[in-house]
């Protein structure tokens, strides 16, 4: 799977991207959707117009960490990985027998964008399996993005040339834009284009940008840590409030 988001859908955390001087833009002139689709001559690509664009392909998956696509209202989720707990996340969020992953991953974000009865971070540590997922939202243009706790599904991310935002299961489809500004999603966190990069498993916890070097000793982008030291400030609007919930998620 694949993605490419503009920084109004996706802004770069500060340290990630570490040199520009060999990353080029993975939007312009449709690059990285073109040797996307070279490479896997069956794979489908969405153009999400300004926004960027995202690609599947079924070619040579892990059969016990299936990849899946699913559009529902104008949402459009790419999913790879197992969820354990399907059959009760089913059930919570009113899907037939037919639901799968994808279609959980896609209603649960339907419950938090519709002003649902918990916070981001309760409903991805619900989500008992391993799994990595990019979710956009092209109603709000919004973007959810998130990987499991143990990190069990290979994820990755980066910053092109021009400040996009680049996910991927393959870490060299990443590189090809982005070059040495890449890393391991980050375990057990969460990124949305309303609140950035936050850990589901410690929500009240900053993170922290750590500067990743690779065995030449050169920076290649950072890893993020849960800053146990600084904690966020709470956002929890009061009950009754009219606010919209997932503005602060």
């Amino acid at each position: 799977m694949l993605a490419v988001f503009d920084k109004s859908i996706g802004k770069s955390p500060e340290g990630l991207q570490s040199s520009v001087t060999d990353s080029v833009s993975a939007l312009k002139d449709g690059l990285l959707a073109q040797h996307f689709s070279s490479i896997h001559p069956d794979s489908v690509s969405i153009n999400l117009g300004p926004s960027g664009f995202m690609a599947f392909t079924s070619d040579k998956q892990n059969p016990l960490l299936l990849r899946l696509f699913a559009v529902a209202d104008d949402i459009f989720c790419l999913f790879q990985g197992h969820i354990e707990n399907i059959t009760l996340l089913k059930k919570q969020y009113g899907l037939n027998k037919t639901g799968n992953e994808v279609t959980v991953i896609i209603e649960a974000y339907r419950t938090l964008r519709d002003r649902g009865p918990y916070p981001a971070d309760k409903v991805l540590r619900d989500i008992d399996g391993k799994f990595a997922f990019i979710l956009y939202d092209s109603s709000l243009k919004a973007s959810f993005i998130a990987a499991d706790a143990h990190g069990s599904v290979p994820f990755f991310w980066g910053v092109d040339s021009e400040g996009h935002l680049v996910f991927s299961d393959d870490k060299e489809k990443v590189m090809k834009s982005c070059g040495k500004s890449f890393a391991p999603f980050p375990k057990g966190c969460f990124f949305t284009t309303s609140g950035g990069l936050k850990s589901y498993e410690h929500p009240t916890n900053e993170l922290k940008a750590m500067p990743r070097v690779d065995s030449s000793g050169q920076v290649c982008g950072a890893m993020f840590k849960v800053d146990k030291e600084t904690r966020r400030a709470s956002t929890m609007p009061r009950a009754g409030s009219a606010a919209n919930w997932s503005a602060l998620y």
